[in-house]
């Protein structure tokens, strides 16, 4: 450990690894550098398992990607000239409300607003894409941040923070124990407030609930970071309610779950659509009603359906004002105090209102099964690509998705699956601000974190090109994925909309020669191979699998417009963006 000639004193950045030691952190993700030496030389000394990454953005993504995995708060550290770096993946975490604790140096103190060496306003910069920011203006006050920023990070809605640290804050030299103020405090971990609903609110519910025909309920993010999947799983199931996704949102149920009916999207799961108008009560739990909701408005919520949000911070119930009742409760806590009141007032839906849906869900998928039997010869259709990889997974296997219609038809892929009854330990994808080159990060992030399964990620090959070179995260860490690349040779989701918008019925800027992803992949030294025709995809994976190296299927496909990107190109024709 650093200390000065003459004391023991230690550097700024010792107080800091000091702190996330206290707070049990169990992992950070940093691309080394410099301004963070002092940093690493504590964590290295409290033994605090370190990733060091090729590029600041993937070592965000891997943060957000174990986040979601644990339920629990990591920290990415990141030099001044890396924060930028990290935009997205602080941008990417906050819409899924990972809480990851993103630490940054920063210029020197004494030379702030001057234009010193490498200097940037980070908490300007952060604001809007973080819960919290702050900068720390001096080594007394480091652990006072650190402690203050994990219970932002954790409570209420989880979500990314941000430490801004001069560089010689981290340099300078402080009494191991120093903290500013006159009552000292620890750093250990608390626990996570999660307030309880009132008792009138759950009576009003348990109302509701009793005189409900239909009832749906639609999950979001709220319910996987309050870790209430069995709690909603098992009301669901004593009830006979189904549940559907909100789209973009964290996979809250295993995708074979009796009771999980997809996500909610009229494009990528038209039976959603049907159920939703159908009924007559609509609890929406742990999400707000945005734009991916429609905002809470008919069609694709119908007037005359009561509609119920809860929520776990009064931001984000606020936000849900056109709701006719909120809750204003952990998502777990409402779903055990109602799983409660149901077995005591002997509650039930009955049967045949999720078995309907669950039937239309079949019929649905049946008929794109015959849609792809029918396509024709020459390059594989994206969906068949998709559809042949679920098959060769198992209900231990990570699926990770990444692209633009890439992603689109895989979520289709994923749902028709869904309803032959197939189960996977997880799907990690982009969330709603679909930032693309997410999937190596994640994919690497999960097969560390899970050794003993099986990663697949299938990757668009404009995903591909924006961070499919942060590969080398699974030769260094040596963990082997397996990446497929649906390569139709350019960005489909952009050319399909041209091709629709233009006058002239052209693509412009948006095609791609055709890259040999495979072998980069094997010039690194890993394994690779070229599938032209459907049938030797799941040989190529089993091949990929048993090599026991990263790996990269390059799969020649077709573009082809997704239902998503078809109706949202005609709104935007119709009218405007919105």
């Amino acid at each position: 450990m650093s200390t000065d000639e003459s004391s023991t004193k230690v550097r700024g950045g010792i107080l800091l690894a000091k702190a996330l030691a206290e707070k049990q952190i169990e992992m950070v993700y940093t691309l080394s550098g410099g301004f963070i030496n002092t940093v690493l030389e504590g964590l290295m000394e409290y033994e605090v398992p370190v990733v060091n990454l090729p590029h600041e953005q993937v070592a965000g993504n891997m943060a957000d990607a174990w986040a979601r995995l644990n339920r629990k708060p990591v920290v990415c550290l990141v030099g001044p000239e890396g924060f930028a770096n990290a935009v997205p993946a602080m941008a990417e975490a906050y819409f899924q409300r990972s809480p990851v604790i993103f630490i940054t140096s920063a210029s020197t103190l004494k030379r702030d607003g001057r234009g010193g060496f490498k200097e940037m306003d980070h908490n300007r910069i952060s604001e809007p894409i973080t819960k919290y920011t702050i900068s720390v203006s001096a080594g007394e006050r480091i652990a006072e941040a650190v402690d203050k920023a994990y219970d932002m990070a954790v409570n209420g809605n989880p979500g990314p923070v941000h430490i801004s640290i001069p560089v010689d804050l981290l340099y300078s030299s402080y009494e191991p124990e120093t903290q500013e103020g006159e009552r000292a405090f620890k750093l250990s971990r608390r626990e996570v407030h999660r307030p309880s609903p009132s008792p009138d609110d759950m009576h009003q519910l348990e109302g509701i609930m009793r005189d409900a025909k239909n009832p749906v309920i639609v999950a979001g993010n709220g319910v996987w970071w309050s870790g209430a999947e069995a709690q909603l799983e098992s009301l669901a199931a004593q009830l006979g309610i189904p549940v559907y996704n909100a789209p973009y949102h964290q996979k809250v149920l295993d995708i074979g779950s009796e009771v999980s009916l997809g996500i909610v999207d009229i494009h990528l799961n038209p039976p959603s659509e049907t159920a939703l108008a159908e009924a007559d009560v609509i609890l929406v739990i742990g999400c707000p009603l945005d734009n991916l909701l429609n905002f809470g408005n008919p069609p694709l919520f119908p007037e005359d359906a009561t509609l119920v949000c809860v929520n776990g911070s009064t931001e984000e119930l606020a936000d849900n004002h056109v709701a006719d009742v909120r809750i204003l409760g952990d998502p777990g806590a409402v779903l055990t105090a109602l799983g409660e009141m149901a077995t005591a007032e002997q509650l039930q839906v009955g049967s045949e209102w999720i078995e309907t849906n669950r039937q239309r869900r079949r019929d649905w998928a049946e008929g794109m099964n015959k849609m792809l039997e029918e396509d024709g010869d020459g390059p594989l259709h994206p969906l068949k690509i998709s559809c042949e990889i679920m098959k060769s997974l198992n209900e231990d296997d990570y699926l990770v998705i990444d692209g633009g219609d890439t992603h689109f038809w895989a979520e289709i892929a994923l749902n028709m699956a869904a309803a032959e009854g197939k189960r996977l330990r997880g799907v990690l994808h982009p969330g709603p601000l679909s930032i693309l080159g997410v999937g190596v990060p994640f994919s690497v992030a999960a097969k560390m974190e899970s050794p003993e399964s099986r990663v697949v990620l299938i990757s668009g090959d404009g995903a591909f090109l924006a961070g499919g070179l942060s590969i080398e995260a699974a030769f260094a860490n040596e963990v082997p994925i397996t990446v497929v690349v649906d390569n139709n040779r350019g960005f489909g989701s952009i050319k399909q909309q041209q091709m629709r918008l233009f006058k002239n019925g052209q693509s412009f800027k948006t095609d791609f020669r055709d890259i040999p992803f495979d072998k980069m992949v094997v010039g690194l030294g890993g394994y690779g191979e070229t599938v032209e025709d459907i049938e030797d995809l799941s040989f190529a994976m089993e091949r990929a699998f048993a090599s026991g190296l990263p790996a990269c299927i390059n799969v020649k496909s077709k573009s082809v417009i997704s239902p998503l990107i078809e109706g949202l190109t005609d709104r935007r024709v119709r009218a405007s963006i919105e």
